[in-house]
């Protein structure tokens, strides 16, 4: 099942500064979601962002915020992204075929978005490199979870070439920049 840059939307799920500092790898989750993020703009690939409760957790980490600016965020109270009546509007406006996933944590969110996703019709794409537990085990067993629930499971860098398709574009130049 080949993943589609026009059947594909990309979804940044409350990577948020109260609770970021306590996720595990956390420099790195953010070095590779910029990269996801990078790679998804050059692609033209629409992407949408939550924000779980503000008051409590702030707002998405600066260095995201920053690539993410020309973006209305969704905030939400629902663990799962899909029980947001304004994200889940605009996801089914957009009607994609595959949402990319990223985002925070693994285990309570990114798990209850893709479990619904599943059961709306839509195929998620779990970035393995992209979502982050505070506990490193209730990532790896939410991540198998997902995958036996039929999420599919990549990399950063493997979803952008896949996306990509092609080299010796300008895309590809942006997207071979980004992964060195």
């Amino acid at each position: 099942m080949r993943i589609l840059a026009d059947e594909t939307v990309g979804l940044i799920i409350d990577m948020q500064e109260r609770l970021y500092p306590f996720i595990a790898d956390n420099d790195e989750l953010t070095r590779r979601t910029g990269i996801l993020i990078e790679g998804l703009k050059a692609l033209d690939v629409k992407i949408l962002v939550t924000e779980q409760y503000t008051k409590g957790l702030g707002f998405t980490i600066t260095p995201l915020r920053e690539m993410l600016q020309e973006i209305e965020f969704v905030e939400k109270q629902a663990f799962s992204c899909c029980d947001e009546p304004a994200f889940y509007g605009e996801l089914t406006q957009v009607n994609p075929r595959y949402v990319i996933l990223a985002g925070i944590e693994t285990h309570v969110c990114v798990l209850q978005t893709c479990i619904d996703l599943i059961d709306n019709g839509f195929h998620p794409v779990v970035v393995e490199d992209c979502v982050g537990s505070r506990n490193p085990n209730d990532k790896n067993i939410a991540i198998r979870r997902m995958q036996q629930e039929g999420a599919m499971i990549t990399t950063s860098e493997s979803i952008l070439f896949e996306l990509l398709r092609f080299s010796g574009t300008e895309e590809f130049k942006k997207i071979s920049k980004l992964v060195k």
